[in-house]
């Protein structure tokens, strides 16, 4: 995969040489590229802004020099990734798709955002150009949003991880249920222990209370996805356990008691 990331702050994004992304990039996995905007200003101030049309606070990116950069980096088929807290939510089902992409180009605005006649451009000229937000909230600018938006679709390009079945059972993953809570050594710490189960070596054990466990967690902190939660996916367990939770599995959906 390739992701090229156009912000006036390229050191922002220096946090993309460390950790699995940074080894992705040294092993070939990943080809990420930063480019610092203003290389494509058109005077000697390198001014990449202007005051926005029709007043108002702030100033606004230039579409010139945008139009000058997106020419010279995207290529056939490439996807304009656009961070604005105006965007659909980024979610994990986001990162999955974006994860099948061959090449994302991430357009890091700043000030009052991008003049929106680029995202406009390039979409008629049949670009697949697309918006997110990482959450409602607004940031300086778009180069944080990209370090979120980078990792999580990184981390789900093959060979990035090193044990592929780490992205099954986490939080957000397809089941759609938060994570069981994880422990490790020492067996007891501060009077708390490790529950018996995860150290009895019984697998499918282990596999059932971790299951129970997420289900419950997911419960307690998110009963949307609980009650988004397909019925033919769950089993009688399944169903016993969010019964016990307070939760009736019907053939159209998961409902609380009662409704």
């Amino acid at each position: 995969m390739r992701v090229d990331v156009l912000t006036i702050f390229p050191a922002y994004l220096d946090a993309l040489e460390l950790s699995l992304v940074g080894k992705a990039r040294s092993a070939g996995l990943l080809d990420v590229r930063v480019h610092d905007l203003r290389d494509w200003a058109h005077d000697r101030h390198r001014t990449v802004d202007d005051t926005p049309a029709g007043g108002g606070a702030g100033m606004v990116m230039r579409p010139d020099v945008w139009g000058a950069a997106l020419s010279d980096v995207l290529t056939e088929g490439a996807t304009l990734v656009v961070p604005t807290p105006s965007g659909p939510t980024f979610t994990q089902r986001t990162a999955e798709d974006w994860a099948t992409r061959e090449h994302l180009v991430f357009a890091c605005g700043r000030y009052e955002g991008i003049d929106a006649r680029v995202a406009e451009h390039h979409r008629a000229r049949g670009v697949r150009v697309e918006e997110a937000s990482i959450g409602d909230y607004v940031l300086n600018g778009g180069e944080v949003a990209t370090l979120v938006m980078v990792e999580a679709v990184a981390r789900l390009v093959p060979g990035v991880l090193g044990n592929a079945e780490s992205v099954v059972e986490e939080s957000h993953s397809a089941e759609g249920l938060l994570e069981y809570p994880v422990y490790t050594r020492p067996v007891e710490w501060e009077g708390l222990a490790i529950p018996d189960v995860l150290m009895s070596g019984h697998h499918g054990k282990v596999a059932r209370w971790r299951r129970d466990q997420a289900l419950a967690r997911t419960a307690e902190r998110r009963p949307d996805m609980i009650a988004a939660l397909d019925p033919t996916r769950l089993d009688k367990r399944d169903r016993a356990t969010l019964g016990d939770l307070g939760w009736w599995v019907h053939p159209d959906g998961v409902r609380p008691a009662g409704e």
